[in-house]
């Protein structure tokens, strides 16, 4: 009487393997890195577009993503042959049309975070206090909530902490060189301070050594 073996094996370009629960495992993983996953990027709308009035695909728009100016829109991917994206805001999903939006040119994968739960970018770049707006204390900068503004600043000088300073705790405090872009998280302090992050270095950033930068 002959009796069969079953083996599962694995397939290369130039071998056959025996199958173990540690070759499968390594095999896993050695596909799931050829994966290409689509990495998230952020735009945000230069205009207000209503696809019923003003898609140029009259039979699709439905399947288009309305915005008005100021929306943070999600997308995944790049843009198909008539010069769509496919984007995600506000819970609703569509194509977008890429000359009716910017790129925010953001790497920061907690700041795109906070950038979706902000939903819109600021429209105007009036001082806080100007605006009425309350001030954060210095004691609370730590805790950036998730809905927290961001905005995006050039630094105008170098500032050292070490020698610039006006504080004692100033190991709190982020360096930075003229010309470095920093992103700003949440409202100015009691003391002129903003919470800033510059290529993933965060700490207080003096007010008066920044100028707003449009996202544009």
């Amino acid at each position: 009487m002959e009796t069969s073996l079953e083996l599962d094996v694995l397939i290369y370009p130039d071998e056959v393997r025996i199958a173990t629960p540690d070759s499968i495992r390594q095999w896993e993983l050695e596909t799931a890195s050829q994966v290409s996953i689509p990495t998230v990027r952020l735009f945000v709308a230069l205009y207000p577009y209503n696809p019923a009035a003003m898609s140029p695909n009259y039979d699709t728009a439905a399947e288009e993503l309305p915005f008005v100016p100021g929306q943070i829109i999600k997308v995944l991917g790049d843009k198909d042959c008539d010069g769509f994206y496919h984007g995600e805001s506000g819970g609703l999903s569509g194509y977008v049309p890429s000359n009716m939006v910017d790129e925010i040119p953001v790497d920061d994968e907690y700041l795109k975070h906070l950038l979706m739960q902000q939903g819109f970018l600021p429209v105007d770049h009036l001082s806080l206090e100007d605006a009425g707006m309350s001030l954060t204390p210095l004691s609370d900068v730590e805790s950036i909530p998730d809905n927290a503004v961001v905005r995006r600043m050039v630094a105008l000088f170098d500032y050292d902490p070490w020698e610039n300073s006006p504080n004692v705790d100033n190991e709190v405090e982020l360096g930075f060189c003229s010309g470095d872009i920093i992103y700003v998280l949440g409202d100015i302090d009691q003391d002129g301070f903003y919470y800033g992050d510059l290529q993933g270095r965060r700490g207080l950033v003096p007010s008066n050594f920044l100028q707003p930068l449009p996202w544009d």
